[in-house]
């Protein structure tokens, strides 16, 4: 144990319990028990920093720039979500919303357009209201879709607009 024997242990806590509360306070400190040493010196604390900013250097570019990649992932996540709630809808109603009832169909009675007969009491969603995209918009649908035969999902991306390249690039299913 840190290079003390037995009997400079025992020594110690003899001494300890000889003596009143504060003065055991006083008695018992780095000292007493690594004689010569009173604090960690510059070199120590030089190579704690540079370890820990070794460290940082390591780990943080990893996390860095991977938002992006993130929000993309949570909208694919979200659109397919939403792609079953449209399929549950669907099974109950015989099709899917209208582009004009939009995504709302899914959390409130549609009031326009044809009006289901078996929509579901308190919607097709967990929670009573249509989640934005990552970026805080809307998702875009359309029904019948463009692309697919039954219906058209997507985020815009990070720019908010049509098409896009990398980052800016459309999320869709």
């Amino acid at each position: 144990m840190l290079d003390i024997g037995r009997e400079r242990w025992k020594m110690v806590i003899l001494n300890l319990r000889s003596k009143p509360a504060k003065e055991k306070a006083r008695a018992f400190n780095r000292e007493t028990l690594i004689p010569g040493r009173k604090g960690f010196t510059l070199i120590e604390l030089m190579v704690v920093i540079i370890i820990l900013g070794v460290l940082a250097g390591l780990v943080l570019p990893r996390f860095m720039g991977r938002t992006e990649e993130a929000k993309r992932t949570k909208a694919k996540l979200q659109i397919e979500n939403l792609e079953s709630a449209l399929k549950l809808y669907k099974l109950d109603n015989g099709s899917y919303p209208t582009t004009q009832q939009g995504l709302d169909a899914l959390v409130k009675l549609p009031t326009v357009g044809t009006i289901p007969k078996s929509w579901r009491e308190g919607g097709y969603l967990e929670k009573p209201q249509i989640p934005l995209d990552p970026w805080g918009r809307s998702y875009v649908y359309l029904s019948p879709g463009m692309k697919n035969k039954d219906f058209d999902l997507k985020s815009l991306g990070a720019d908010g607009e049509e098409g896009g390249e990398g980052d800016n690039a459309d999320v869709e299913r």
